[in-house]
């Protein structure tokens, strides 16, 4: 048994929470929302991040950020905006020994940093871990199948998590490309947002599908550029992350993109849905492959949709009438 601490009560880390509490691990999470702790202790579910899944009595609920101390891992389990200062109130209390793992999926809006670079920023001398893959936190919560990878620079560290986190419903896969990880991670919202985006125009399957590939063509040239391994993103936190985000219901970003495409403005799309990664991603993704000299033509039209007012169908249009090339 080990000690996990996790920051953050949405719906991942809830999901986690459960099955390490299956595993028998002590298991505390941390939110800074009183109401939301409260409202898990009062009903024991989160209606709100978690309908349906009862956590189990044996975690432990918290707003006292001091939790973290004496955890053998604590888990970063929020969005990538509040990170760094999440981060950097925990760090007074999080023991040297403590292995720092995230599984928030975006980038840094100002530096344009990975997530494991923010959180390593702020613990320069502790192990880092990332978790990504296909992964509804409302499927884990009720035990289907679900299998991530987590990758660290450390090979022993990605293997304690491993370890430790895997169940008969939750299986960990073993890699190496942090890199490559988490641009997967990060940039699949961004193509979630564009293929809600069709459907909600009516456009079919056979134009989900060219975004869904050409899509994965601009998230692998951006991950190796950056260091990352192509091999990657063929595997579960490339492609498997961005089909699975790229055509469910239960994606925020594919639904608010079905929003837009419908006819609602961006940023009222991202309101009515909550936290929606990829609407600050896509500027973030769109800036990051302009310092490195990548080309990204599905991210620029997206940016000029949400943030420059352009026509949906005209975006389409341009896309399509782009100069020929080869795949």
């Amino acid at each position: 048994m080990i000690k996990i601490t996790i920051l953050g009560s949405g719906g991942w880390g809830l999901a986690l929470a459960c099955t390490c509490a299956r595993l028998g691990h002590s298991v505390t999470v941390w939110s800074k929302f009183s109401d939301e702790i409260e409202a898990i202790k009062r009903t024991g579910e989160l209606k709100a991040k978690l309908p349906g899944v009862q956590i189990p009595k044996s975690v432990g609920l918290t707003t006292d950020i001091s939790c973290v101390s004496g955890a053998d891992v604590v888990l970063v389990g929020i969005p990538s905006a509040f990170v760094r200062s999440v981060c950097e109130q925990a760090k007074p209390f999080v023991s040297p020994e403590s292995i720092l793992l995230s599984t928030a999926k975006g980038l840094e809006g100002e530096s344009l940093k990975r997530m494991s670079e923010v959180i390593s920023e702020t613990f320069p001398n502790h192990r880092i871990a990332v978790m990504s893959g296909p992964s509804h936190a409302e499927e884990l919560g009720r035990g289907m199948p679900t299998a991530v990878a987590v990758a660290s620079d450390s090979a022993g560290t990605a293997e304690f998590i491993q370890k430790n986190f895997s169940d008969g419903t939750l299986r960990l896969y073993v890699n190496g490309d942090v890199v490559g990880c988490e641009i997967g991670g990060a940039v699949k919202n961004v193509i979630a947002l564009c293929c809600g985006i069709t459907d909600g125009l009516g456009y079919g399957d056979n134009t989900k599908a060219a975004l869904i590939t050409r899509g994965l063509s601009e998230m692998t040239r951006l991950g190796v550029s950056l260091g990352g391994m192509s091999s990657t993103f063929s595997g579960l936190a490339g492609l498997g992350d961005l089909v699975v985000t790229c055509t469910s219901i239960h994606s925020r970003n594919y639904r608010a993109g079905v929003l837009i495409g419908k006819g609602t403005a961006p940023d009222e799309a991202v309101r009515q849905v909550g936290t929606v990664e990829g609407y600050a991603c896509a500027k973030a993704t769109l800036a990051l492959s302009k310092r490195v000299g990548v080309e990204m033509p599905i991210t620029e039209k997206i940016n000029a949709v949400l943030f420059d007012g352009e026509d949906p169908h005209g975006a389409i249009v341009g896309l399509m009438t782009r100069p020929h090339g080869a795949e």
